[in-house]
């Protein structure tokens, strides 16, 4: 389903992200618990992107293994790092083949083995580029082309420490041709409100879609923080972590945290929420069963 039919349909969404294991075994294993997460009928679950050749095959084979042997609706992450025109065209001339509508098209960062490398040979430099590429592509998966998404920073780019120019960034992205914005994950929902009314001074009015991951170990904050480019973490969520005495604990206390936060975004009229999963189930199992919510087009009639 084109992502624009899923925000007609759905007033609130709920979607999965996964990433592409390094193996055959892994990756088997993963699309039994994507399958497995069916019961919880997503809106669309997407598929991280690398920048290395042997990862960037098991994303588009995982994506249309999605569309082929579920009922999910996939996207696809896409980065133009590394990659010529020639070469995106081709992967998205692909994916359109398959049936894979939907794409997050991203800046992307370079292989970590690639020191130095210049993205000047990139054939864009930029996310909005890369979003202007997809939506003038002339062979389109339907009526509508591409579905596509980018993605916002509540806590603010990285790369950008000027606030106002990273907004005027964002704009771009939207203004060149995107469907809805997927955020990083954020642990504090006052960041997410600010960042959403923001958007809305700007004139930004395509759909929001709040990112959330679920703490699960001390070493995984760690490395989470590190993933999400520098993530803010609460003091209280801080003290309620030191009390742990285990992982099983701290992985309690993820749960409980992020359980909040959902429940404030949906009495807040989040436009969506996007589970980093990390290919595993068990917490986002456990988030919905706290909220009472059985899926996506249950939302609606979420109690207040």
């Amino acid at each position: 389903m084109h992502i624009q039919d899923i925000f007609r349909q759905h007033p609130t969404t709920i979607s999965f992200e996964f990433f592409p294991p390094k193996t055959d075994e892994a990756s088997a294993e993963l699309f039994q618990t994507i399958s497995s997460m069916q019961a919880l009928k997503p809106a669309f679950v997407s598929v991280t992107y690398g920048a290395g050749g042997s990862t960037r095959e098991r994303t588009h084979d995982l994506v249309v293994r999605i569309i082929r042997e579920t009922k999910l609706t996939a996207v696809s992450h896409l980065t133009s790092v590394c990659h010529s025109r020639e070469e995106l065209g081709t992967i998205l001339d692909r994916y359109a083949e398959a049936g894979v509508f939907n794409i997050l098209a991203l800046g992307g960062d370079p292989p970590k083995g690639l020191v130095g490398y210049d993205r000047k040979n990139d054939a864009f430099q930029y996310a909005s580029d890369l979003v202007a590429f997809i939506r003038s592509r002339a062979k389109l998966p339907g009526p509508n082309g591409f579905g596509i998404g980018v993605a916002g920073f509540p806590e603010g780019h990285p790369g950008t420490p000027n606030r106002l120019k990273e907004m005027d960034h964002l704009k771009r992205k939207v203004d060149a041709g995107a469907d809805y914005i997927c955020t990083q994950l954020f642990f504090e929902n006052r960041d997410f409100y600010d960042f959403r009314e923001r958007c809305d001074l700007a004139g930004i009015k395509i759909p929001i879609v709040a990112g959330i991951m679920p703490i699960a170990t001390r070493p995984g904050m760690v490395r989470m923080a590190e993933l999400a480019l520098g993530a803010r973490i609460p003091a209280g969520l801080l003290r309620a972590i030191g009390r742990c005495r285990d992982d099983e604990s701290v992985a309690k206390v993820g749960v409980h945290w992020a359980t909040e936060q959902c429940r404030d975004l949906l009495h807040n009229n989040v436009r969506g929420i996007h589970f980093y999963t990390l290919n595993k189930s068990d917490a986002t199992r456990r988030i919905y069963e706290n909220l009472g919510i059985a899926d996506s087009g249950g939302l609606a009639d979420y109690a207040v």
